[in-house]
């Protein structure tokens, strides 16, 4: 989940690698900001997902995919505050 190896979803921290893994703007263009979890035609697609619900969510998939789940926490609760959507 580094910013350095290219572009990550804004949201949720996921590299955006493949054209399937970036989210669409209303008018169905691709965002470049987000991915197809995140943002749909335009909208979060949940909305009212809070901070901590979304650090809780990435740490769950990561850990799925192998990451452990202490070095997950870390890296979510440092990285996923920094985002564009996060900033308040």
């Amino acid at each position: 989940m580094n910013q350095q190896n290219g572009v990550i979803c804004q949201s949720c921290g996921m590299p955006m690698k493949a054209e399937n893994d970036f989210g669409t703007n209303s008018d169905g263009s691709k965002s470049n900001d987000y991915c197809a979890y995140c943002f749909q035609k335009g909208q979060f697609t949940k909305s009212d997902i809070t901070l901590d619900q979304m650090i809780k969510g990435v740490v769950g998939m990561m850990v799925k995919y192998g990451t452990a789940e202490k070095e997950a926490r870390k890296n979510a609760e440092l990285l996923i505050p920094t985002l564009k959507r996060w900033h308040k």
